[in-house]
């Protein structure tokens, strides 16, 4: 278990990160809508992650890893595997702490990602699927000294993603059950660290697509699984593989993963664009999908909080799924 996961830490983590990231509001979601999907007696709080700088928390880990390289390290720059949210923030803070960044992604990535990676001044080297991937990030590694940026394992990743947690227990207190996409688990891990440190007796869900399920299938077995192919449309929670580190502290954290539908995701996305006016890519509708679907009845008459992470999609790309 990692033991750098203190309130001393993330506190001291969320001051380093202050100027490079803002602190994104809480909303207390409560219209005709929400009564008569979860119940009149229901309160839900919507974490807006998706403000973030990069759109995404990922920009959290990505700088808070980066932070913690010697002057040497950052001088021969950093590279890193992603489906795209995480190459975007990678590359994001390379930009600003002044680094290089060289960025591996799968062949076919969504271009509006590739763009925003690109925006920042990363370059980009496509491979055929995340295992080919994982090598050629190593190969950089080795070849041109670049330190590897983890998409969702790691202390320093953990640490960036607790402050997300951090303020969310701030903002809503007394929550009686917290629901979280996972993708590779880092944000879950981090998270919930933060949440169980401020509010102890929070029960945390984690939610999967049932066609990239590491983490439900990792809670199963009770050790680190690996998936042969991806087949959701959250490409951001596509993780190949789970990592021992993040399966420890969410299976010390979180009370189960729960598992929905790529269907049930767009009606989620449907939802938050006609209730909230919010377009989110189907990653960052995953949490509400699940309180939507199996969590619902479990969840009647509680204090919950959702974290809404995810808004790197293009407006055509959003109309075409969930139009």
């Amino acid at each position: 278990m990692d033991s750098s996961l203190t309130l001393e830490n993330i506190r001291k983590t969320r001051k380093r990160l202050s100027g490079l990231i803002v602190e994104t509001p809480l909303f207390h979601w409560k219209t005709p809508v929400t009564d008569q999907l979860f119940g009149d007696g229901t309160e839900v709080f919507l974490k807006l992650e998706l403000f973030q700088r990069t759109g995404t928390f990922k920009a959290r880990g990505a700088l808070t890893v980066m932070m913690n390289l010697t002057k040497d390290q950052l001088a021969k720059g950093v590279t890193a595997v992603s489906a795209g949210n995480h190459a975007i923030a990678v590359a994001y803070a390379a930009k600003m702490l002044g680094a290089s960044a060289k960025i591996v992604m799968k062949q076919g990535a969504n271009r509006f990602r590739i763009g925003k990676t690109r925006a920042y001044g990363a370059e980009i080297v496509f491979a055929e699927d995340f295992h080919i991937a994982f090598e050629e990030a190593g190969r950089l590694q080795r070849e041109e000294g670049r330190s590897f940026v983890h998409p969702f394992e790691g202390p320093y990743t953990f640490l960036g993603a607790a402050t997300c947690g951090l303020e969310f227990a701030e903002q809503a207190p007394n929550l009686d059950a917290m629901i979280i996409g996972i993708g590779g688990g880092g944000l879950a891990a981090g998270v919930s660290s933060a949440l169980k440190l401020l509010q102890p007796g929070v029960k945390i869900y984690g939610v999967e697509p049932y066609g990239a399920d590491t983490m439900y299938r990792s809670f199963k077995s009770g050790r680190a699984e690996t998936i042969p192919a991806i087949k959701t449309i959250a490409d951001s929670l596509g993780a190949p593989m789970s990592l021992p580190l993040g399966v420890a502290i969410c299976r010390k954290n979180l009370e189960e993963v729960v598992r929905i539908e790529d269907d049930e995701m767009i009606a989620a996305m449907k939802v938050l664009a006609e209730d909230m006016k919010l377009a989110v890519e189907p990653a960052g509708a995953a949490a509400l999908a699940a309180l939507m679907g199996p969590l619902n009845k479990r969840l009647k008459n509680k204090r919950i909080g959702i974290l809404i992470c995810g808004s790197n999609i293009s407006g055509e790309d959003f109309c075409r799924i969930a139009g």
